[in-house]
């Protein structure tokens, strides 16, 4: 599926990216990275920073090609990382990781079911991967969005 056919069934919605916008959400993805691997917080709250990493990072991809979820449809986060391919280039075996740890949030968010130090440290390695991976893509691809 293309990112004209996911704005067609109102999955996506067009969005007019800028730079000071990018690099806020690149510093927020930062962040939150930054504050995943604080030790002293919990397993829960380092896999949350370490997921919202991820997300934004799926966030800069849409933005800096025209687009945004549309968060009042369920599965907004499904489809940012699901779309990464497209956007920012990512092998789809990253994403089948990636859509693992969207799936292990759901459960940690909606049913409370405990996180693991080891998921916490896939998690914190994907993320890493991940903004490295979507610096270097707005670099070589959306230069003007860094400058």
């Amino acid at each position: 599926m293309t990112l004209e056919n996911l704005l067609a069934i109102h999955r996506l919605q067009r969005f007019e990216p800028d730079a000071a916008g990018i690099q806020r959400l690149l510093a927020a993805a930062e962040r939150n990275l930054a504050d995943a691997s604080i030790p002293a917080l919990s397993a829960e709250n380092r896999f949350d920073a370490a997921y919202k990493a991820i997300m934004q990072c799926a966030m800069l991809g849409l933005w800096a090609n025209g687009y945004r979820t549309s968060t009042s449809q369920p599965g907004h986060h499904q489809t940012a990382i699901q779309v990464l391919p497209k956007t920012l280039g990512l092998p789809a075996d990253a994403v089948i990781v990636l859509d693992a740890l969207r799936k292990r949030r759901n459960l940690n968010d909606y049913e409370g079911d405990a996180v693991s130090d080891a998921v916490v440290a896939e998690c914190l390695q994907q993320a890493g991967s991940l903004l490295t991976h979507t610096r270097k893509w707005l670099q070589a691809h959306r230069p003007t969005l860094l400058a």
